[in-house]
């Protein structure tokens, strides 16, 4: 079945930080197989983003002993450099970060990170944490999603925080309107139906 014939395809001048990518249903890579990404930065220099429908077995405390915090699980946010760690947080105040989309934020103060956990001052719901990123090279997002492996959509902080992983490409298709419905449901091998 070809994508790019289920939906219209997506616009390369939609690609900006703050957008979701939402990997179309049968996209052969296994690292990126039905992800959602929130799209961090994009320009010139290239694109990072988190994938955010990857969980992994790993507390934080798993990777760093020091902080006790057995509700602050870790994601795999890509397949590059998976050894770094990175936040994504409601909690500017707390931990500063840079401003991705209103009232969302990428990085911040590790060591105040730290402080918080172990004050117990935090909503564990607020903190999203991941090893790893997502990135491409300068032209190389563009050129993927001129393909039909991307769809580009609108962000909700919901998604990032409450949606559960198993759940996330399912409502973030279903969310880009009625027609994007047939998508949701289909089976990772429409072959074997």
């Amino acid at each position: 079945m070809d994508f790019l014939n289920i939906h219209k395809q997506a616009d390369v001048k939609d690609l900006k930080a703050g957008q979701l990518l939402i990997a179309e249903p049968f996209l052969g890579d296994p690292n990126f197989s039905r992800v959602v990404i929130f799209l961090c930065d994009h320009g010139d220099d290239g694109s990072v983003g988190f994938i955010l429908n990857k969980p992994t077995d790993l507390a934080l405390g798993d990777l760093v002993p020091e902080i006790y915090a057995p509700s602050l699980m870790v994601s795999q946010g890509g397949p590059v450099q998976l050894d770094t760690l990175h936040m994504l947080h409601r909690l500017p105040s707390k931990l500063g970060g840079n401003e991705i989309i209103n009232g969302i934020y990428w990085g911040g103060s590790y060591e105040a990170m730290q402080d918080m956990i172990r004050d117990n001052n935090y909503d564990p719901n607020d903190l999203k944490l991941f090893l790893g990123y997502t990135g491409w090279s300068p032209g190389q997002l563009e050129k993927e999603v001129k393909e039909g492996s991307w769809l580009i959509s609108g962000m909700s902080p919901e998604l990032i925080f409450e949606t559960q992983a198993k759940q996330a490409w399912k409502d973030a298709v279903k969310s880009m309107g009625k027609e994007y419905q047939v998508l949701a449901n289909m089976p990772l091998n429409p072959q074997l139906n």
